[in-house]
């Protein structure tokens, strides 16, 4: 069927207008929301637990939705305390740049907030209170990361954060609502989740320094420094793959090999933020970031899987 030039520019103009909410969402961060849930998931068939795959399903997209609002409310309330300016070096932001207002772009937070409450109804009848503090809690840092009268993000606090909850408390959390209880192994693999999801917004923060020191948001490389910033992502990523110890002397030997395979990427990583100032390259080197949390991850659960099938 042929499309008149007229349908054409309407469809074009459509596609246009979405872009904005697109570049809003950073599909590249999305990464943060999914890994935790797949580890968990593959952790819970790895020790021979029942897989309950409505759950994965409900929280990992409860867990993408949280994810996208957080972003949303970090874009509006940079701009609007002045972190986000014509001067960035990061990525460009739809409200710095005037593609979408505040107001737009808080309303699809909370649209986002609303989605991931819904998505959690099934999880909090299944899982009980634990999910109900579980979910209330993400919700609330989701805004307060950048957003209410102690914004995480500006007090140094959000790598902690990062850690804690798209870490240890995502994959305890998930792990738990197939289980009905928490283990140690999902505790280890929570924390190196958490650890190579925190060195995004290591590279980010320490990218940002300069402009983050006029807006007096105080993360960790403006707290202490730069040389503390690029020891900070060495140390995440050198930590990440320590931990991968557990997995070797507990015959998870898989979980413990296959993620091997990125290190190389990770030495790049820290070679990079070492021999180079903070600046717009920045930029790629939190792409390899990205990957590296990733590919972990899904090879990561790719050992804990292997592991079972050929014992």
């Amino acid at each position: 069927m042929l499309i008149s030039k007229k349908e054409n520019l309407i469809l074009t103009n459509s596609l246009v207008s979405l872009n904005p909410w697109i570049m809003a969402l950073r599909p590249k961060t999305l990464t943060a929301a999914i890994v935790p849930i797949l580890v968990a998931t593959s952790l819970v068939f790895a020790t021979r637990q029942t897989v309950l795959w409505w759950v994965s399903i409900c929280a990992l997209l409860s867990s993408i939705f949280i994810q996208i609002g957080t972003n949303f409310v970090n874009d509006a309330i940079d701009f609007k305390k002045g972190a986000d300016t014509t001067e960035r070096v990061g990525p460009q932001r739809v409200t710095q740049s005037g593609l979408l207002s505040t107001k737009q772009v808080m309303f699809g937070a909370g649209v986002c907030f609303f989605v991931a409450m819904i998505l959690g109804v099934p999880l909090v009848v299944h899982g009980g209170w634990p999910i109900v503090g579980i979910g209330c809690v993400s919700l609330f840092l989701g805004y307060g990361y950048t957003g209410g009268p102690f914004p995480l993000a500006y007090k140094g606090l959000g790598d902690l954060f990062v850690i804690l909850f798209l870490g240890l408390v995502a994959v305890c959390g998930t792990y738990f609502l197939h289980a009905g209880m928490v283990s140690t192994e999902a505790g280890v693999a929570g924390l190196q989740v958490g650890l190579l999801a925190t060195v995004l917004i290591a590279i980010n923060n320490l990218r940002d320094v300069k402009q983050d020191v006029l807006v007096d948001k105080k993360t960790l490389p403006v707290r202490f420094g730069v040389r503390f910033g690029r020891c900070e992502i060495a140390g995440l990523i050198i930590v990440a793959y320590l931990v991968s110890a557990f997995w070797f002397v507990n015959g998870m030997w898989l979980a413990a090999v296959l993620p091997l395979l990125l290190a190389p990427l990770g030495f790049q990583i820290v070679k990079n933020v070492f021999s180079e100032e903070p600046g717009p390259q920045y930029n790629r080197y939190l792409g390899q970031a990205a990957k590296l949390h990733l590919i972990h991850g899904i090879l990561t659960s790719i050992g804990l899987i292997l592991g079972v099938l050929i014992a």
